[in-house]
């Protein structure tokens, strides 16, 4: 027989010494160091290399644990707690293009956890970036089948509602890359309601206010005969132990300033941009928002999923106009137990293009040219 790991060894003892002092919850303390452990580990950071033990423990809930995880997580907690974790990865970076005399030029900052702040082209900016719902970022929503409501169980890239106008972010960036016109982060994502809000009269269903739901994005600016294009690939991965009976995944979705108050739909038949109502919500062609006078617009389009378990995708358009900020977004759907496993990711990749309306519509001609219809 195997002699016991010195790790081992170690947790024994501590956790003779502190079963009568380990209570069911930890402490907020002891919280904040499991967060931080397990993005470091998650994001495979050489400077935290856990035991295979803890590993496994911090992989559950808390409130999944069985007694002898809670005192062995507590014990390695009390012996490394003022160990050095992975120093915090910046959020500020910008990327670039030229396009049509000007720059397509895209900002990340630490407040958003490295979500995209601003995109301008042309001395315009196309991003409303007020709180922390408001950018060019992904999201998504679990069982809203059950509620109606996709707030209430929410991972959010930017952040959370509670986080608001503030200098940072619930959200914790992982991984950034910024060269050129080139952009990669890795995100853990916060839930946009904290444990105890509401929203429309419906309560957080999540227990904690971040999740451990990842978001790995990658964005360049400009594709092969498309300069004003951006290539955006999001790799999204549901954790272990979380079963779900079905998923709304934002794959995309851009807050843009309310002077973009035209909304247009892409004709499969003409591959023209025609007008389309206020809705609000989705419908199966690509969109565009414009100002009126068509000298600046955005679009988006996404190829249908493949992976034989997603539906979509459909784009929506919403205008609000309190707030004075339009949005389009980019969904996918997935229904059923059998299709939303835990663990599990999924690839999406969609195409932004920018500019004017003309050279919107365009691209959009371009990239659906080879979409079957």
């Amino acid at each position: 027989m195997n002699s016991p790991s010195l790790h081992v060894l170690i947790f024994l003892s501590l956790t003779t010494s502190l079963r009568a002092a380990t209570s069911e919850q930890p402490d907020p303390k002891q919280l904040e160091w499991e967060a931080a452990v397990t993005q470091s580990w998650q994001a495979q950071s050489p400077a935290n290399a856990l035991p295979a033990e803890i590993r496994a423990c911090l992989a559950l809930e808390p409130s999944e644990r069985e007694p002898a995880q809670r005192e062995a997580i507590a014990a390695y907690f009390q012996a490394h707690k003022n160990d050095p974790v992975a120093a915090a990865v910046s959020g500020d970076s910008v990327i670039r293009a030229p396009f049509a005399g000007s720059e397509i030029v895209i900002t990340t900052t630490s407040r958003l956890a490295g979500a995209i702040h601003s995109l301008t082209w042309n001395d315009r900016e196309f991003i409303d970036s007020v709180d922390h719902g408001r950018q060019l970022q992904s999201a998504s929503g679990f069982d809203i089948s059950q509620t109606h409501n996709s707030e209430v169980f929410n991972p959010t890239e930017a952040g959370s509602r509670h986080d608001g106008a503030g200098p940072s972010s619930t959200s914790r960036l992982l991984k950034l890359k910024a060269a050129t016109n080139h952009l990669s982060t890795l995100t853990q994502m916060a839930f946009w309601l904290k444990p105890g809000e509401k929203s429309g009269g419906d309560l957080a269903r999540n227990t904690t206010a971040l999740s451990r739901h990842l978001l790995a994005k990658q964005v360049t600016i400009g594709i092969p005969g498309l300069p004003n294009v951006l290539d955006y690939s999001i790799i999204y991965t549901i954790p272990a132990n979380e079963p779900h009976a079905d998923a709304q995944i934002e794959a995309l979705t851009g807050y843009m300033p309310a002077a973009f108050e035209r909304f247009w739909h892409l004709n499969p038949k003409t591959n023209k941009l025609e007008p389309l109502s206020d809705g609000p919500g989705e419908q199966p062609d690509p969109v565009a928002l414009s100002t009126a006078d068509g000298a600046f617009a955005m679009g988006i389009f996404a190829p249908k999923s493949t992976d034989g378990r997603s539906r979509g995708p459909g784009y929506g358009r919403f205008r609000f106009v309190r707030e004075r900020v339009v949005k389009w977004n980019c969904v996918f759907r997935i229904h059923s137990p059998a299709k939303v496993n835990s663990p599990d990711e999924w690839r999406y990749r969609m195409f932004v293009p920018i500019g004017t309306l003309a050279d919107v519509e365009s691209a959009l001609a371009t990239l659906t040219s080879h979409e079957e219809r």
